[in-house]
């Protein structure tokens, strides 16, 4: 008798990372200064008054890290190209330099039997097109075009996975209603929604652009995805999470998948002032059809859920949905039910042909011990528990292809700089000596099983 979980033949294992917050060399061979440079650079920007600048130094340490990637059994490799290191002003010259590095990155990925998972945006926009009006602007959209048909052409022969975009709704409304992600505007709801449609445009005019510049690719996006769950029974929790669930997953799913924008926020931004009363004006014909693309899978990163209530309702119901004590040092809720419900919720909804779970895992501060181990045993218990949720909805039919562990490395975590440590591998940021951690070494053993013991 076992109770092992096998996962499906062909099943991809890997993990994930992003340029910004491990490459350093920010200013290094003609790469320009991305919005995250700017806005790490700006005082009381981020929580610990850190920047990028050095991150990992994966940008001179690839090759050890790829070793690393092996060492763990690594079959796929998800990371990201820094849109300023190729295209120093956004659009226009290409800096070979730049260019290359990724050449080689991939190339020794291949060398090392990594396939290369390759995003094409994940959140670095060239400060020059910031100042051209950045993502509220539908010249950023055709400046990404140009980025992805630069990259295509000169990866596609050896690159054959391809993510447009990371996590659109960080993009748009983290970064211009709640002001926490770089460019850093606040309360901006236009620009917000306006800068999600032209993520969401520009994806839409790059997948063709891949298809021919990279023969037999596939092509997808991946969506931060925060399912919400009502606090009570009540019509107005209810109604309260399908609002929050609207705003954070329907307002980027459902156009992806051929459905417009979802009515009942478009309502609601309108009667807020959000938008013109005519509603989407920057929206031209033909811009829901070209976001409908089809596409070859939809990436879900995956990280806790939301429980709403609706405080205001003098009618409701006492909660009965409640958050649990489990908590990272993020302060988010361990919750692997909701991975379940969240790979359920997309297959029924949205039947793309293949899902990939493209970031999951933990923040845990643990560090190396006296003898040099780091011992994570909440991280291993978190990705075991995610991994059987996955699993379980393999078995009830999705048709999930892989699985990306975020992250490879501990590295800067964004607004919370380097408090918060997501690695299978610890970095001393000092050093950057890199030590596998326990959660690494157990995630290198359902690598080689292709299961869970």
């Amino acid at each position: 008798m076992t109770n092992e979980l096998k996962f499906p033949a062909g099943f991809v294992w890997g993990a994930a990372t992003s340029a910004y917050q491990i490459e350093g060399a920010w200013n290094e061979d003609g790469k320009s200064e991305s919005v995250w440079d700017r806005f790490t650079h700006t005082p009381g920007k981020i929580e610990d008054a850190s920047n990028g600048d050095v991150a990992c130094d994966h940008y001179h340490r690839w090759r050890d890290d790829i070793a690393l990637m092996k060492s763990l059994g690594l079959q796929a490799y998800r990371f990201s190209l820094a849109w300023p290191r190729v295209l120093p002003a956004g659009v226009g010259k290409v800096n070979q330099a730049g260019l290359d590095f990724y050449s080689r990155l991939v190339d020794g990925l291949l060398a090392a039997g990594i396939t290369p998972y390759a995003t094409l945006y994940h959140w670095d926009l060239p400060y020059k097109l910031y100042e051209a009006g950045g993502w509220p602007t539908r010249t950023t959209a055709e400046a990404f075009v140009e980025y992805t048909d630069v990259v295509s052409r000169a990866l596609g022969d050896r690159v054959k996975n391809w993510i447009t975009h990371n996590e659109p709704w960080c993009t748009s409304f983290l970064s211009y209603e709640k002001g926490e992600h770089a460019p850093g505007h606040k309360d901006d709801w236009h620009g917000a929604i306006e800068a999600a449609h032209h993520v969401l445009l520009s994806h839409g005019w790059a997948v063709p652009v891949i298809r021919r510049n990279s023969p037999g690719a596939q092509a997808g996006i991946a969506f931060n995805i925060n399912p919400a769950y009502p606090a009570s029974p009540s019509d107005a929790d209810a109604k309260a999470a399908r609002n929050y669930d609207g705003y954070f997953n329907r307002w980027f799913f459902d156009p992806v998948f051929g459905k417009g924008y979802p009515q009942d926020k478009m309502a609601e931004y309108t009667a807020n002032g959000f938008l013109p009363k005519d509603g989407l004006t920057f929206v031209q014909p033909g811009d829901l059809e070209a976001i409908a693309v089809a596409t070859d899978f939809v990436g879900i990163n995956y990280y806790n859920r939301a429980i709403m209530r609706d405080a205001g309702a003098s009618d409701n119901l006492p909660p009965t949905e409640n958050q649990r004590d489990e908590m990272t040092a993020m302060n988010w809720e361990v919750y692997p039910e909701g991975l379940y419900d969240t790979l359920m919720r997309v297959h029924t909804d949205y039947a793309p042909r293949q899902i990939y779970i493209t970031e999951n895992g933990a923040s845990y501060s643990d560090g190396p011990n006296a003898n040099g181990v780091v011992a994570d045993e909440r991280r291993t218990s978190y990705l075991h528990r995610h991994l059987a949720a996955a699993h379980r909805a393999i078995q009830n039919g999705v048709p999930l292809a892989g699985y990306f562990a975020w992250s490879l490395m501990d590295n800067f975590e964004w607004a919370k700089g380097y408090a918060q440590r997501f690695g299978l591998v610890w970095v001393d940021f000092e050093t950057q000596q890199r030590i596998v951690k326990d959660s690494g070494k157990w995630y290198a053993q359902v690598i080689a099983r292709n299961g869970l013991g």
